[in-house]
């Protein structure tokens, strides 16, 4: 079964996903008509498939890689003026929702699987 926090991390890489898409191609891209920094979309693409099949390993170091989006979210937040701040205060809020809830679902399946009695060979 999914929990709330499994499909709240998909949804917000989902949703950075686009947003980083609509950045970097219309809403307010490095270069007139957009750039070759679309391309930092691909990252985000490496997990999705592990986080739908509410992988812990891949949880795990996606929360690490979610790290670098903040930072780009905070460097250009701070640079940025226009529609390149709200683009940039958007990729901030949508970091730390992913890394909350990808935090909380590799809680939830630790303990639930520390609550589940190891099974016990049967005799033959």
């Amino acid at each position: 079964m999914k929990t709330i926090a499994s499909r709240c991390a998909v949804a917000t890489l989902l949703a950075l996903i686009v947003l980083v898409l609509a950045w970097e191609l219309s809403l307010a891209p490095l270069r007139p008509g957009g750039s070759w920094a679309v391309l930092k979309v691909l990252p985000l693409l490496l997990p999705l498939r592990g986080l739908l099949r509410q992988s812990r390993y891949t949880a795990q170091w996606s929360s690490m890689l979610i790290l670098a989006y903040f930072c780009e979210g905070v460097v250009r937040a701070w640079s940025d003026s226009g529609a390149g701040r709200a683009c940039a205060l958007a990729e901030i809020a949508l970091a730390i929702l992913f890394f909350s809830a990808v935090i909380v679902s590799v809680r939830a399946a630790r303990v639930s699987r520390q609550a589940t009695p190891p099974r016990r060979a049967q005799p033959s």
